[in-house]
Protein backbone atom coordinates (compact mmCIF):
# COMPACT_ATOMS: atom_id res chain seq x y z
CA UNK A 1 0.00 0.00 0.00
CA UNK A 2 1.14 3.81 -0.54
CA UNK A 3 2.00 5.37 2.23
CA UNK A 4 -0.18 7.26 4.06
CA UNK A 5 -0.06 11.35 4.43
CA UNK A 6 -0.29 11.60 8.20
CA UNK A 7 0.00 15.04 9.42
CA UNK A 8 1.43 16.06 12.65
CA UNK A 9 -2.55 16.40 13.98
CA UNK A 10 -2.96 12.85 12.62
CA UNK A 11 -0.52 10.69 15.13
CA UNK A 12 -3.00 10.58 17.69
CA UNK A 13 -5.02 7.29 17.79
CA UNK A 14 -8.72 6.75 17.46
CA UNK A 15 -10.58 4.65 19.90
CA UNK A 16 -12.77 2.14 18.97
CA UNK A 17 -15.85 2.11 21.30
CA UNK A 18 -17.17 -1.14 20.09
CA UNK A 19 -21.04 -1.55 20.51
CA UNK A 20 -22.33 1.55 21.99
CA UNK A 21 -25.12 0.80 24.51
CA UNK A 22 -23.99 -2.65 24.74
CA UNK A 23 -20.82 -1.93 26.62
CA UNK A 24 -21.79 -3.73 30.36
CA UNK A 25 -22.17 -7.05 27.89
CA UNK A 26 -19.08 -7.18 25.66
CA UNK A 27 -18.01 -10.03 27.80
CA UNK A 28 -21.29 -11.86 26.99
CA UNK A 29 -21.25 -11.31 22.94
CA UNK A 30 -17.48 -11.81 22.63
CA UNK A 31 -18.36 -15.32 23.12
CA UNK A 32 -20.38 -16.47 19.93
CA UNK A 33 -18.31 -13.62 18.40
CA UNK A 34 -14.59 -15.71 19.51
CA UNK A 35 -17.26 -19.24 18.52
CA UNK A 36 -18.40 -17.87 14.72
CA UNK A 37 -14.33 -16.79 14.40
CA UNK A 38 -13.26 -20.07 15.36
CA UNK A 39 -15.66 -22.17 13.35
CA UNK A 40 -15.07 -20.12 10.13
CA UNK A 41 -10.82 -20.67 10.97
CA UNK A 42 -11.49 -24.04 10.93
CA UNK A 43 -13.96 -25.06 8.70
CA UNK A 44 -12.42 -22.68 5.75
CA UNK A 45 -8.62 -23.63 6.57
CA UNK A 46 -10.44 -27.49 6.57
CA UNK A 47 -11.72 -26.57 2.67
CA UNK A 48 -7.86 -25.12 1.75
CA UNK A 49 -6.46 -28.51 3.66
CA UNK A 50 -8.38 -31.16 1.81
CA UNK A 51 -8.44 -29.95 -1.55
CA UNK A 52 -4.59 -29.01 -1.73
CA UNK A 53 -3.94 -32.67 -1.00
CA UNK A 54 -6.80 -34.36 -2.74
CA UNK A 55 -5.55 -34.27 -6.90
CA UNK A 56 -8.82 -35.08 -7.77
CA UNK A 57 -9.81 -31.85 -6.44
CA UNK A 58 -7.98 -29.63 -8.08
CA UNK A 59 -10.97 -28.28 -10.88
CA UNK A 60 -11.96 -25.24 -11.25
CA UNK A 61 -14.90 -25.09 -8.94
CA UNK A 62 -12.90 -26.15 -5.75
CA UNK A 63 -10.43 -23.53 -6.56
CA UNK A 64 -13.09 -20.90 -6.95
CA UNK A 65 -13.96 -22.38 -3.32
CA UNK A 66 -9.97 -22.21 -2.10
CA UNK A 67 -10.41 -18.36 -2.99
CA UNK A 68 -13.65 -17.69 -1.41
CA UNK A 69 -12.00 -18.97 1.51
CA UNK A 70 -8.93 -17.09 1.62
CA UNK A 71 -10.98 -13.79 1.46
CA UNK A 72 -12.99 -15.01 4.16
CA UNK A 73 -10.26 -15.97 6.38
CA UNK A 74 -8.00 -12.80 5.34
CA UNK A 75 -11.59 -10.17 5.69
CA UNK A 76 -12.58 -11.90 8.97
CA UNK A 77 -9.09 -12.17 10.90
CA UNK A 78 -8.70 -8.30 9.46
CA UNK A 79 -11.35 -7.21 12.54
CA UNK A 80 -12.24 -9.96 14.48
CA UNK A 81 -8.66 -10.18 16.56
CA UNK A 82 -9.35 -6.84 16.86
CA UNK A 83 -12.60 -6.86 18.34
CA UNK A 84 -12.07 -9.34 21.02
CA UNK A 85 -9.55 -7.58 22.02
CA UNK A 86 -11.85 -4.32 22.39
CA UNK A 87 -14.15 -6.97 24.50
CA UNK A 88 -11.89 -8.68 26.23
CA UNK A 89 -8.92 -6.15 27.11
CA UNK A 90 -10.13 -2.95 26.82
CA UNK A 91 -7.91 -2.10 24.20
CA UNK A 92 -9.96 0.46 22.64
CA UNK A 93 -6.99 2.45 20.80
CA UNK A 94 -5.77 2.42 17.20
CA UNK A 95 -3.71 4.56 15.08
CA UNK A 96 -4.83 6.33 12.11
CA UNK A 97 -2.20 4.17 9.96
CA UNK A 98 -3.66 1.03 11.65
CA UNK A 99 -7.12 1.99 11.32
CA UNK A 100 -6.90 2.88 7.27
CA UNK A 101 -4.98 -0.53 6.82
CA UNK A 102 -7.63 -2.14 8.54
CA UNK A 103 -10.23 0.02 6.35
CA UNK A 104 -8.32 -1.21 3.24
CA UNK A 105 -8.27 -5.12 3.44
CA UNK A 106 -12.21 -5.47 5.00
CA UNK A 107 -13.35 -4.09 2.11
CA UNK A 108 -10.83 -5.72 -0.46
CA UNK A 109 -11.93 -8.82 0.91
CA UNK A 110 -15.72 -7.81 0.60
CA UNK A 111 -14.91 -6.67 -2.68
CA UNK A 112 -12.52 -9.61 -3.52
CA UNK A 113 -15.86 -12.11 -2.29
CA UNK A 114 -18.16 -10.39 -4.39
CA UNK A 115 -15.63 -10.61 -7.58
CA UNK A 116 -15.03 -15.01 -6.68
CA UNK A 117 -19.17 -15.66 -6.41
CA UNK A 118 -19.73 -14.15 -9.96
CA UNK A 119 -17.08 -16.15 -11.09
CA UNK A 120 -18.69 -19.13 -10.03
CA UNK A 121 -22.02 -17.94 -10.99
CA UNK A 122 -19.91 -18.14 -14.40
CA UNK A 123 -18.60 -21.78 -13.59
CA UNK A 124 -22.15 -22.93 -13.23
CA UNK A 125 -23.23 -21.25 -16.22
CA UNK A 126 -20.60 -23.08 -18.44
CA UNK A 127 -21.07 -26.33 -16.37
CA UNK A 128 -24.60 -26.21 -17.22
CA UNK A 129 -24.74 -24.29 -20.73
CA UNK A 130 -21.80 -26.15 -22.49
CA UNK A 131 -20.68 -29.03 -20.58
CA UNK A 132 -19.07 -30.69 -23.54
CA UNK A 133 -16.30 -27.03 -23.53
CA UNK A 134 -16.14 -26.94 -19.52
CA UNK A 135 -12.57 -28.55 -19.96
CA UNK A 136 -11.27 -26.30 -22.21
CA UNK A 137 -13.34 -22.81 -21.28
CA UNK A 138 -12.41 -23.35 -17.87
CA UNK A 139 -8.89 -24.38 -17.26
CA UNK A 140 -7.36 -23.97 -13.81
CA UNK A 141 -4.63 -21.32 -15.62
CA UNK A 142 -7.51 -19.28 -16.60
CA UNK A 143 -9.05 -19.76 -13.39
CA UNK A 144 -5.68 -18.38 -11.27
CA UNK A 145 -5.54 -15.54 -14.11
CA UNK A 146 -9.39 -14.64 -13.11
CA UNK A 147 -8.72 -15.05 -9.51
CA UNK A 148 -5.85 -12.19 -9.94
CA UNK A 149 -8.29 -10.13 -12.27
CA UNK A 150 -10.63 -10.07 -9.10
CA UNK A 151 -8.06 -9.01 -6.39
CA UNK A 152 -6.32 -6.63 -8.78
CA UNK A 153 -9.83 -4.80 -9.11
CA UNK A 154 -10.69 -4.68 -5.33
CA UNK A 155 -7.28 -3.03 -4.97
CA UNK A 156 -8.14 -0.69 -7.36
CA UNK A 157 -11.57 0.12 -6.34
CA UNK A 158 -10.60 0.15 -2.99
CA UNK A 159 -7.14 1.83 -2.85
CA UNK A 160 -8.73 5.11 -3.09
CA UNK A 161 -10.33 4.90 0.12
CA UNK A 162 -7.63 4.88 2.94
CA UNK A 163 -5.92 7.35 0.54
CA UNK A 164 -8.42 10.02 0.34
CA UNK A 165 -9.17 10.09 4.38
CA UNK A 166 -5.23 10.06 5.23
CA UNK A 167 -5.81 13.51 3.42
CA UNK A 168 -8.60 14.37 5.64
CA UNK A 169 -8.19 16.56 8.98
CA UNK A 170 -9.23 15.07 11.62
CA UNK A 171 -11.11 17.12 14.79
CA UNK A 172 -10.42 16.44 18.20
CA UNK A 173 -12.97 13.86 19.73
CA UNK A 174 -11.44 10.74 17.45
CA UNK A 175 -14.04 8.18 19.09
CA UNK A 176 -15.45 5.66 16.69
CA UNK A 177 -18.68 4.38 17.32
CA UNK A 178 -17.69 0.94 15.98
CA UNK A 179 -15.86 -2.20 16.61
CA UNK A 180 -13.58 -1.67 13.23
CA UNK A 181 -12.59 1.06 11.19
CA UNK A 182 -15.82 0.92 8.74
CA UNK A 183 -15.02 3.75 6.14
CA UNK A 184 -17.76 6.06 6.70
CA UNK A 185 -17.35 5.48 10.33
CA UNK A 186 -13.99 6.99 10.25
CA UNK A 187 -14.89 9.49 7.61
CA UNK A 188 -17.50 11.29 10.03
CA UNK A 189 -14.54 11.72 12.21
CA UNK A 190 -13.13 14.12 9.94
CA UNK A 191 -13.57 17.95 9.91
CA UNK A 192 -13.15 18.39 6.29
CA UNK A 193 -15.90 18.27 3.71
CA UNK A 194 -16.30 14.08 3.29
CA UNK A 195 -18.73 14.74 -0.15
CA UNK A 196 -15.76 13.07 -2.13
CA UNK A 197 -15.36 10.47 0.60
CA UNK A 198 -18.93 10.49 0.65
CA UNK A 199 -19.64 9.41 -2.92
CA UNK A 200 -17.19 7.74 -3.75
CA UNK A 201 -18.10 4.83 -1.12
CA UNK A 202 -21.84 5.12 -3.15
CA UNK A 203 -19.81 4.12 -6.28
CA UNK A 204 -18.42 1.45 -5.19
CA UNK A 205 -20.92 0.16 -3.63
CA UNK A 206 -23.90 0.48 -6.45
CA UNK A 207 -21.31 -0.04 -9.31
CA UNK A 208 -19.19 -2.71 -8.41
CA UNK A 209 -22.08 -4.87 -6.39
CA UNK A 210 -24.56 -3.42 -9.33
CA UNK A 211 -22.02 -4.76 -12.03
CA UNK A 212 -22.12 -7.67 -9.84
CA UNK A 213 -24.96 -8.94 -9.14
CA UNK A 214 -26.22 -7.93 -13.10
CA UNK A 215 -23.60 -10.91 -14.30
CA UNK A 216 -24.99 -12.78 -11.64
CA UNK A 217 -28.64 -12.92 -12.75
CA UNK A 218 -28.01 -12.92 -16.24
CA UNK A 219 -25.92 -16.30 -15.64
CA UNK A 220 -28.79 -17.98 -13.65
CA UNK A 221 -30.86 -16.45 -16.65
CA UNK A 222 -29.33 -18.75 -18.88
CA UNK A 223 -29.06 -21.54 -16.69
CA UNK A 224 -32.56 -21.69 -16.17
CA UNK A 225 -33.18 -21.42 -19.61
CA UNK A 226 -31.04 -24.21 -20.07
CA UNK A 227 -32.55 -26.36 -17.72
CA UNK A 228 -36.29 -25.82 -18.44
CA UNK A 229 -35.11 -27.30 -22.36
CA UNK A 230 -34.02 -30.42 -20.73
CA UNK A 231 -36.95 -32.63 -20.94
CA UNK A 232 -35.82 -34.91 -18.13
CA UNK A 233 -37.58 -33.66 -14.81
CA UNK A 234 -34.50 -35.86 -12.73
CA UNK A 235 -32.00 -33.86 -14.52
CA UNK A 236 -33.59 -30.75 -13.40
CA UNK A 237 -32.98 -31.53 -10.31
CA UNK A 238 -29.43 -32.76 -11.01
CA UNK A 239 -28.60 -29.55 -12.58
CA UNK A 240 -30.05 -27.41 -10.16
CA UNK A 241 -28.33 -28.92 -6.95
CA UNK A 242 -25.22 -28.23 -8.66
CA UNK A 243 -25.93 -24.24 -8.08
CA UNK A 244 -27.65 -24.57 -4.41
CA UNK A 245 -24.35 -24.13 -2.48
CA UNK A 246 -23.47 -21.33 -4.75
CA UNK A 247 -27.40 -19.92 -4.36
CA UNK A 248 -27.20 -20.54 -0.89
CA UNK A 249 -23.65 -18.12 -0.02
CA UNK A 250 -24.94 -15.48 -2.31
CA UNK A 251 -28.62 -15.62 -0.11
CA UNK A 252 -26.71 -15.33 3.04
CA UNK A 253 -23.97 -12.61 1.36
CA UNK A 254 -25.64 -9.93 -0.40
CA UNK A 255 -29.10 -8.80 1.83
CA UNK A 256 -26.43 -8.50 5.05
CA UNK A 257 -23.93 -6.67 3.05
CA UNK A 258 -25.73 -3.88 1.12
CA UNK A 259 -28.29 -3.54 4.24
CA UNK A 260 -24.89 -2.30 6.75
CA UNK A 261 -23.61 -0.47 4.07
CA UNK A 262 -26.63 1.48 2.82
CA UNK A 263 -28.23 2.04 6.71
CA UNK A 264 -25.41 3.29 7.80
CA UNK A 265 -25.83 5.99 5.24
CA UNK A 266 -29.40 6.38 4.90
CA UNK A 267 -30.93 4.78 8.46
CA UNK A 268 -31.16 7.48 10.86
CA UNK A 269 -33.41 5.96 13.02
CA UNK A 270 -32.19 2.59 13.30
CA UNK A 271 -30.40 2.07 16.52
CA UNK A 272 -26.23 2.06 16.25
CA UNK A 273 -25.93 -1.54 17.74
CA UNK A 274 -28.27 -3.26 15.75
CA UNK A 275 -26.42 -2.14 12.34
CA UNK A 276 -23.10 -2.60 13.97
CA UNK A 277 -24.11 -6.37 14.71
CA UNK A 278 -25.55 -6.91 11.40
CA UNK A 279 -21.93 -5.48 10.19
CA UNK A 280 -19.89 -7.65 12.22
CA UNK A 281 -22.43 -10.88 11.35
CA UNK A 282 -21.09 -10.43 7.67
CA UNK A 283 -17.66 -10.92 8.69
CA UNK A 284 -19.15 -14.06 10.98
CA UNK A 285 -21.36 -15.63 10.33
CA UNK A 286 -20.33 -16.42 6.22
CA UNK A 287 -16.89 -17.91 6.84
CA UNK A 288 -18.73 -20.22 9.44
CA UNK A 289 -21.13 -21.31 7.38
CA UNK A 290 -19.65 -21.05 3.78
CA UNK A 291 -17.73 -24.48 4.23
CA UNK A 292 -21.05 -26.00 6.22
CA UNK A 293 -23.15 -25.24 3.28
CA UNK A 294 -20.53 -26.40 0.90
CA UNK A 295 -19.47 -29.17 2.82
CA UNK A 296 -23.39 -30.58 2.76
CA UNK A 297 -24.07 -29.78 -0.45
CA UNK A 298 -21.08 -30.77 -2.34
CA UNK A 299 -20.82 -34.51 -2.52
CA UNK A 300 -17.14 -35.08 -3.98
CA UNK A 301 -15.66 -31.93 -1.11
CA UNK A 302 -18.09 -33.92 1.68
CA UNK A 303 -16.63 -37.41 0.83
CA UNK A 304 -12.57 -36.70 1.06
CA UNK A 305 -13.99 -34.47 4.19
CA UNK A 306 -15.23 -37.63 5.73
CA UNK A 307 -11.99 -39.91 4.30
CA UNK A 308 -9.67 -37.43 6.34
CA UNK A 309 -12.03 -37.27 9.72
CA UNK A 310 -12.40 -40.90 9.98
CA UNK A 311 -9.11 -41.77 9.69
CA UNK A 312 -8.56 -39.39 12.45
CA UNK A 313 -10.23 -41.96 14.57
CA UNK A 314 -7.70 -45.21 14.97
CA UNK A 315 -10.65 -46.60 16.81
CA UNK A 316 -13.68 -46.27 14.29
CA UNK A 317 -16.57 -43.78 13.56
CA UNK A 318 -17.99 -42.23 16.88
CA UNK A 319 -21.30 -41.26 14.88
CA UNK A 320 -23.41 -43.74 13.57
CA UNK A 321 -23.43 -43.63 9.76
CA UNK A 322 -20.89 -40.98 9.47
CA UNK A 323 -18.29 -43.04 7.28
CA UNK A 324 -21.38 -44.37 5.34
CA UNK A 325 -20.86 -42.84 2.42
CA UNK A 326 -24.74 -43.15 1.35
CA UNK A 327 -25.73 -41.09 4.53
CA UNK A 328 -28.60 -39.26 4.61
CA UNK A 329 -28.25 -35.15 4.93
CA UNK A 330 -28.57 -35.76 8.29
CA UNK A 331 -25.39 -37.81 8.96
CA UNK A 332 -24.10 -35.14 6.33
CA UNK A 333 -24.55 -32.59 8.64
CA UNK A 334 -22.95 -34.50 11.81
CA UNK A 335 -20.22 -35.44 9.62
CA UNK A 336 -19.66 -31.45 9.09
CA UNK A 337 -20.80 -30.92 13.07
CA UNK A 338 -17.69 -33.92 13.90
CA UNK A 339 -15.02 -31.81 11.79
CA UNK A 340 -15.02 -29.30 14.39
CA UNK A 341 -15.92 -31.27 17.32
CA UNK A 342 -12.89 -32.93 16.89
CA UNK A 343 -10.39 -30.04 15.73
CA UNK A 344 -12.01 -28.30 19.01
Amino acid sequence: MADFNLSDSNHSSFILMGIPGLEAAHIWISIPFSTFYIIGLLGNFMILFVVGKEHTLHEPMYLLLCMLALTEIGASTSIVPKVLCIFWFNLKGITLGGCLTQMFFLHAGSVTHSAVLVTMAFDRYVAICNPLRYATILTNERIAKLGLVCLTRAVLFVLPLPLLLSRQPFCASRIIPHTYCDHMAVAKMSCGDITVNRTYGLVIVFIVLGFDLTLIALSYGLIIRAILRIPSKEAHQKALSTCTAHICVMMMAYPIFLFSTLTYRFGQHIAPYVHIILANLYYLLLPALNPIVYGVKTKELRDKIRKYICGMSSTGPVIPNLCDKRGSLGSNILLVASIFSRLL
